[in-house]
């Protein structure tokens, strides 16, 4: 899953270009319930406030598949919660953000500023958490390589330019295997190197489409004119009336002038990631100058006290940390789903691969710094050191912490094909019960429900959640909407905190179970993720129960009913 930054749509392209396991429960959780839900999916336009707030919707009540958070707290009514540490393992968060400056979890036990590891736990002055991507100077690693790059550098170093017959048996198998790794690497850089061309493209035709507008404009004498318009233009000449015709071709496809812009701004900040990645660059090792040994588990303290990261550069943590818990009813931008929360932030993310090291640390430091829940909205292809991140996932299970993970973002079908972190060493059986994974799902209650880009499973995905066009907080107290599996974990792991302050009896393995068995049931057919191609633009039909372990979506109502079903004996 790379860091699972957010879903970069092209749709738009196509219009401009157009013209041209086990459980450790101690009270059983009910088997999920029918929750089948018969209603027709919403037509017509969204206001801004349902676009901003979808997620939270109900589906009975608004014909959108929200996971019914207001109806969730309409139940919790006179209920008393307590304090639930919710771990943000992700690229950062703004802790100064208007929206979760009141949230952010404080260290009480350390005094800010004085230099000093006051609580004694080998971190200084670690008072929203610990940024495990910095030094003690106070340098922050802000990119890295892919996973696939760094083990493709190991081989080069080791193998340079032998032949198979100069390679001892001993290293043989090692050898074919990083010839394997290579050509993928080739391929994979080379796709993005002709990427960055479609851009290119895209862009061009984009800044074409802007100076016909404005000719438009010019012509008809109109700042905001219609189809209409165009229709009843006369243009005196070939060249204007070739500008007209192209102008009203993308209108009568729904797009508009502002659009354009909005999309051309899109394009020119995710090319300008592109181009800055240092994800393919073999000789890139900024992490590996931070003075620890990446190799040795047991190095473990390093790193420093910005969680922040940069706020000029990263947004990803911030956005996943405002989902979850932004400040509700504040009056300014959003309301997370869960109150009763305080976000501990653990900066372990890169743009790029994430280290198994800083992974397996970040978890550890979260539960030994009482997280209940730790959110883990990030993933790769490969995983050298996986041993240390299982073992660390182990030791959250022991300490009853439940980790809630993105599925990723590639369309693909993680029974077959690994990616990391994940709680299974043979895509089988899981290392433990404390792991939920979320796939990401839209507002479309009809075939369009899965998101085109999530990951899928009917053993290693566990349930859906809301993850396509998900507005919440994003660094120097801004507010933008988002897409991606990254965006469905946190709506998940915010009704796990509301479920863990208002019933701390419950278990990690039943709230895993909870949200599985109380989701609302799909029982139609969908588009599988992945299935449109130029050969099948239309995608595969499967049915919705194919693509998940429980075949449902989140539901925070009904999880809260469940628990307090459970906990209360209530019916």
């Amino acid at each position: 899953m790379r860091v699972l930054k957010p879903i970069f749509y092209t749709a738009v392209a196509g219009v401009l270009f157009a013209s041209c396991k086990s459980s450790i429960s101690t009270i059983p959780v009910p088997v999920g319930v029918d929750n089948v839900i018969n209603v027709t999916a919403k037509k017509g336009g969204l206001s801004e406030n349902q676009k901003n707030t979808w997620s939270h919707l109900d589906l009975q009540t608004d014909s959108i598949p929200g996971m019914s958070i207001e109806k969730a707290y309409q139940f919790l009514q006179g209920k008393k919660g307590v304090k639930i540490i919710v771990a943000i393992a992700d690229s950062g968060v703004d802790v100064e953000h208007e929206d979760l400056k009141d949230v952010a979890w404080v260290n009480t036990k350390e005094i800010a500023g004085n230099g000093i590891d006051d609580d004694k736990n080998g971190y200084i002055d670690d008072i929203h958490g610990w940024n495990f991507l910095g030094n003690k100077e106070g340098k922050i690693v802000n990119a890295d390589q892919l996973e696939l790059t760094r083990i493709v550098k190991k081989g080069m170093d080791k193998f340079g330019d032998k032949k198979a017959s100069e390679i001892a048996d001993t290293d043989k198998a090692e050898f074919e295997e990083y010839l394997k790794l290579k050509e993928k690497y080739t391929k994979s850089a080379e796709a993005l190197k002709k990427e960055l061309e479609n851009l290119n493209s895209t862009e061009e035709r984009i800044n074409q489409l802007q100076q016909n507008f404005n000719e438009v404009k010019k012509f008809i004498g109109k700042e905001d004119f219609s189809l209409e318009d165009l229709k009843n233009a006369k243009p005196n000449n070939p060249k204007l009336e070739a500008k007209i015709a192209d102008v009203a071709a993308i209108m009568s496809r729904g797009m508009t002038e502002k659009g354009l812009l909005d999309y051309k701004k899109q394009l020119s900040d995710y090319k300008k990631g592109k181009e800055a990645s240092k994800s393919y660059d073999l000789d890139f090792n900024v992490r590996q100058t931070l003075g620890d040994d990446l190799y040795d588990i047991n190095d473990k303290f390093y790193g420093n006290n910005n969680v922040i990261g940069s706020k000029v550069l990263e947004m990803h943590g911030t956005h996943v940390a405002g989902i979850v818990a932004a400040s509700r009813n504040n009056g300014k931008g959003v309301n997370g789903v869960a109150n009763n929360v305080q976000i501990l932030t653990a900066r372990v993310v890169p743009d790029g691969d994430e280290h198994d090291k800083d992974v397996a640390l970040g978890i550890r430091y979260a539960v030994d710094n009482g997280a209940k829940v730790i959110n883990t909205s990030f993933g790769k292809a490969y995983s050298p050191n996986k041993q240390w991140v299982f073992d660390a996932i182990k030791y959250a299970a022991k300490k009853d912490v439940l980790i809630v993970n993105a599925a990723g973002n590639d369309g693909d079908n993680i029974d077959v094909v690994k990616t990391f972190p994940n709680d299974s060493e043979d895509l089988i059986s899981e290392i433990s019960d404390n792991v939920i994974t979320i796939g990401a799902m839209s507002l479309h209650y009809d075939e369009n429900l899965p998101a085109t880009f999530s990951n899928y499973g009917k053993k290693n995905v566990d349930v859906f959640a809301p993850g396509v066009d998900i507005y919440a907080t994003v660094p120097q107290d801004k507010y933008q909407s988002l897409s991606g599996t990254s965006m469905a974990a946190p709506s998940t792991a915010g009704v796990a905190a509301l479920i863990r302050s208002y019933y701390p009896q419950l278990s990690a393995s039943q709230v895993k179970h909870i949200l599985m068995n109380s989701g609302v049931k799909i029982n139609f057919d969908v588009i599988k993720p992945g299935s449109k191609s130029r050969e099948n633009p239309k995608g595969e039909k499967v049915p919705f129960s194919e693509l998940s372990v429980s075949g449902r979506i989140v539901n925070a109502y009904n999880a809260l009913k469940m628990a307090d079903r459970i906990v209360n004996g209530k019916k």
